[in-house]
């Protein structure tokens, strides 16, 4: 991932609505979510999150799917991971166990 892409999509997730949709959405994964389902949810205005999930998507974090009446949204965990790792990619400078602590902490979720 380049730069211009992750501050696109760090810049979307810096919202508090937005990251919990996002939050959601990758909650949800792989099924996603309907648009209203997550406005519903996190209790705001379908219109207010309509926008917002355009935010989301036009950062690329999440993919928007038209099932017969409805959108259904869901997040787009390669490009989550690409974010992450552009995040981490440096962060060890090849000394692994500065790294360790963060891989620890993420193993439980991931077994």
């Amino acid at each position: 991932m380049e730069s211009e892409p992750a501050i696109l999509a760090l810049a979307a997730l810096a919202q508090p609505t937005r990251l919990e949709a996002f939050r959601l959405l990758v909650r949800s994964a792989p099924e996603g979510l309907a648009a209203g389902a997550v406005a519903d949810r996190l209790a705001v205005p379908a219109n207010t999150m309509s926008a917002h999930l355009g935010v989301l998507s036009r950062a690329g974090l999440i993919r928007a799917q038209r099932r017969s009446r409805s959108i259904v949204y869901r997040a787009d965990l390669d490009r989550l991971g690409d974010l992450v790792l552009f995040l981490l990619k440096d962060c060890c400078q090849g000394r692994a166990e500065l790294c360790q602590p963060l891989l620890a902490e993420l193993a439980p979720c991931c077994d």
